[in-house]
């Protein structure tokens, strides 16, 4: 399964690099990974989804539970279960690098990225309020998942571009740094 997902994202991506999104078909990505069009629907729900390499069906479900059932620090529980996230998807610099040029070209992945974090961020939304320990105050577990994207997406360049690739230590960095900046009184230095 691991090896198909491989190739279809592969194929789907060097395609697009030598033609673009439009110039190349489903089935012709497809033929060329010897797969059958329903294949790469139970991997992939779009060319721009094989592209980015988001599978239908991510392994997070059981995560999500664990993260609704914990009972440590709301906050902390929830860095870890983006970090859990993360890992789950195994990008490499290359990758990333290749996503990246990708993004520059072609602004329907542009568009599918966004469309797919905001759906992201609704999700994440119900899923905290699952939690027992959440806010009462739906606006304010709403606000932990808005304040959590911007840092989100400052860990996953830092991963690519730091020393420490531990991307739970650089999420909590930058989650400390928040929590200081909004503090009523924040230190200065």
């Amino acid at each position: 399964m691991a090896d198909t997902a491989s190739g279809l994202r592969t194929a789907a991506r060097r395609l697009t690099a030598a033609h673009g999104l439009n110039g190349f078909t489903i089935d012709q990505l497809c033929a060329e990974v010897g797969v059958s069009r329903r294949t790469f629907f139970n991997y992939f729900s779009s060319k721009e989804n094989a592209v980015l390499g988001l599978p239908v069906r991510a392994p997070v479900e059981e995560l999500d539970e664990q993260f609704v059932d914990g009972d440590g620090d709301l906050l902390d529980d929830y860095l870890r279960l983006h970090a859990a996230r993360w890992a789950l998807m195994g990008h490499t610099r290359a990758e990333a690098e290749e996503i990246g040029r990708m993004l520059d070209h072609e602004p329907r992945l542009h568009a599918q990225l966004v469309s797919i974090m905001v759906d992201a961020e609704r999700r994440d939304m119900q899923l905290l309020r699952r939690r027992p320990d959440a806010p009462t105050d739906e606006f304010v577990s709403d606000m932990l998942v808005r304040v959590m994207n911007p840092l989100l997406r400052a860990t996953i360049t830092a991963f690519f571009d730091e020393e420490d690739t531990d991307f739970l230590t650089l999420l909590r960095r930058r989650a400390d740094a928040a929590r200081l900046a909004l503090s009523p009184n924040p230190p200065k230095e």
